[in-house]
């Protein structure tokens, strides 16, 4: 039986869901309803009612459309579609007297607030409101809270819309948040005055419809108009969630999500949103080579001909970092064998196969997460790894999936069934069917035997199969092949030059000579014998391939500091120096010639379907898995750069190592 039904909104006669409430209806009708407590990924509090619109032949009165369903409504008289108004004089005057009621107490006080310029209050009180007030009283200050070091509270500001307390608890799955007394001494307060523990945290800020919760790193820095505003990709973990990077001249002042319901939805970890300060710090901004054990400042000519000078004849390495989109690892293999060397992204040992693209993808997309009916993690702490799908397999558990997992016991936020924390629980594990979603972590393919624990994951598994990857840079890397058989082990191994494009996440042994390009002065260039400063993420454009192999295109928001180039054009003007000139020489020829090798490329924002070959299972060791990432604030060089990383790294660890009261 079909669930749609007609109804007219403003004269205007829609068939919708009727499962819908009647602020969707209004949504696909292309009516826009003021809301402050809505939001369409959080449960209904139906509490600010600015969202009032009239039910013909309902009762007198405004309905609040944000928790009123459409198949609630009643039919006319001669059975015709009811018949919603938004725009009569009863919800007129209706928005009126609410935005009235919403004003009463808060302080008037935009000109120094930081939401000032996109402020729901100030647009919706200028849109719906009166230009007066009839309320004389004092008005109610509030005590401000500590969350902690990332947001800042304005509490005489709140409108009680609840948003935030509902995000953290539904999504973040938290309890630290919630609402206490009643009338005028209703207020949002955190339990027992604790800061907010959670990797989400900063996605309140955006969801906070007025000033009462803003960014304390970004507080008085900027206005929005100000701003440039640039969509990028995030690099900080393997899931591609898409970003706005918002600039100010050169710098770039604070970093917001998009919307992407396949990847993000519209949420970030708040590694995403705030480490920009660590883009301004530890920046290499200039050539540099060593002398006598010393590094010196050097030009691009002779830092370039020094570089080429030590390749020429010798057994070279390439080594594609974590971060480096895939246009400058496509560039560098192509380098690195016009001179007889190889190339290897795996630089953690992962065994991930070359080529087999269900082997270090999978077969699944996140959105499947979203359908799965059961779960299965293997050696992987997606809440370290990957905060926003934590949340999405949180929301998947809230809807009544069952997790399991394989690994050591750590909190995620919901209950999982615990099958064992070693190799032992994979290898008695039964054969999956095809409901169950099997997400396999790098912390289980980056031991010795990770080639068994993928092909015993993979012959398990019904087909439903994702690789979580912690590099952003990485799946884009294996699928133009720069890879060598054998591994990170065979490829240096022997080799006179080692270049190193922004792996900093391994040390290198004594011997090489070692040629590093990348951004910032981390553990890869205190090993180099030249530097070539390279752009960071933000500062060129690239493209990226997330977890789940979609391939997507990160945008150019501000330019690199001093001397430095982009990564692909650095290995551009080597390799003219070489002798060895590569045929490309503009980003768009390079993406050309890059996805004419590798087509799947080309197919912006899209998961290709990929062949389920399933790897032979073999005799896997005895240990424990161990997780990929155990410092989440700490995972790479734009992280380690940045202050405030470091202070909530620190943090983590006083709040892991508290000691507990003995009852």
């Amino acid at each position: 039986m079909s669930n749609l039904r007609k109804i007219v909104i403003d004269g205007n006669e829609v068939e919708v869901d009727g499962a819908m409430t009647l602020i969707q209806a209004c949504g696909e009708a292309g009516v826009e309803i003021p809301r402050f407590c809505y939001h369409e990924r959080l449960s209904i509090a139906g509490n600010c009612r600015m969202c009032l619109v009239e039910v013909v032949g309902g009762p007198p009165k405004p309905a609040a459309s944000c928790a009123m369903q459409v198949k609630d409504l009643r039919p006319g008289p001669e059975g015709q579609p009811p018949v919603v108004k938004t725009n009569s004089p009863m919800v007129k005057k209706a928005r009126e007297g609410v935005m009235e009621f919403l004003l009463i107490n808060h302080p008037l006080d935009c000109p120094i607030c930081d939401q000032g310029g996109e402020c729901d209050l100030q647009d919706q009180a200028m849109a719906y409101g009166v230009d007066f007030s009839r309320f004389r009283e004092p008005k109610r200050a509030t005590d401000d809270l500590d969350l902690g070091p990332l947001v800042e509270t304005h509490m005489t500001r709140c409108i009680s819309c609840t948003r935030c307390v509902r995000f953290t608890t539904e999504v973040a799955g938290i309890h630290q948040m919630g609402q206490t007394g009643r009338g005028e001494d209703a207020e949002i307060t955190s339990y027992l005055g604790e800061t907010l523990d959670s990797n989400l945290q900063g996605n309140i800020i955006d969801l906070c419809p007025v000033g009462a919760l803003v960014s304390k790193p970004y507080a008085f820095t900027a206005r929005p108009w100000e701003l440039t505003k640039t969509e990028s990709i995030d690099v900080m973990d393997g899931l591609g969630a898409n970003i706005r990077v918002d600039t100010k001249g050169r710098e770039v002042m604070r970093m917001l999500p998009r919307n992407h319901d396949g990847v993000n939805e519209e949420w970030i970890s708040d590694k995403t949103r705030f480490v920009w300060d660590g883009l301004r710090r530890q920046r290499l901004d200039t050539p540099y080579i060593r002398e006598n054990g010393k590094l010196r400042k050097a030009g691009w000519g002779e830092a370039l001909t020094a570089a080429a000078a030590a390749m020429k004849g010798k057994k070279i390495a390439g080594l594609v970092g974590d971060l480096a989109p895939t246009e400058a690892a496509f560039a560098l293999k192509a380098l690195v064998q016009s001179q007889g060397g190889n190339v290897e992204c795996r630089t953690d040992n992962a065994a991930l196969p070359a080529g087999n693209r269900s082997g270090y993808v999978g077969t699944a997309a996140i959105e499947d997460i979203d359908s799965a009916e059961k779960i299965l993690l293997i050696g992987t702490n997606p809440k370290m790894e990957s905060p926003v799908l934590n949340a999405r397999l949180r929301q998947a558990w809230s809807r009544g999936a069952n997790i399991a997992r394989i690994g050591t016991p750590v909190d995620l936020t919901y209950p999982v069934e615990e099958l064992g924390a070693g190799r032992e629980a994979l290898a008695n594990l039964d054969a999956l069917d095809e409901n169950t979603l099997v997400i396999i972590g790098m912390g289980a393919l980056t031991e010795a035997d990770g080639a068994a624990v993928l092909g015993t994951a993979m012959s398990k598994s019904g087909g439903k199969f994702l690789v979580l990857h912690s590099a952003a840079g990485r799946v884009g890397a294996m699928d133009v092949d720069a890879t060598t058989d054998g591994g990170l082990k065979v490829a240096v191994d022997g080799a006179d030059v080692i270049y190193n494009m922004g792996a900093d996440e391994l040390d290198i042994d004594a011997g090489a000579f070692v040629i590093y390009q990348g951004s910032h002065g981390d553990r890869g260039a205190h090993r180099a014998d030249i530097i070539l400063p390279a752009a960071a993420y933000t500062e060129e454009n690239g493209l990226f391939v997330n977890t789940e192999g979609r391939p997507q295109m990160a945008q150019r928001a501000s330019f690199a500091p001093g001397e430095a180039k982009e990564n692909w054009a650095i290995l551009r003007a080597l390799s003219a120096e070489l002798g060895a000139t590569l045929p490309f020489d503009s980003l768009s020829a390079l993406r050309t010639a890059m996805i004419a090798a590798n087509p799947h490329l080309g197919a912006i924002d899209e998961v290709a379907d990929n062949d389920w070959a399933p790897l032979k299972a073999k005799k896997m060791g005895k240990a424990n898995f161990r997780y990929a990432v155990s410092d989440f604030y700490l995972t790479n060089p734009i992280a380690r750069a940045s202050q405030l990383m470091a202070e909530l790294s620190a943090n983590a660890k006083t709040r892991a190592s508290a000691a507990l009261a003995a009852e």
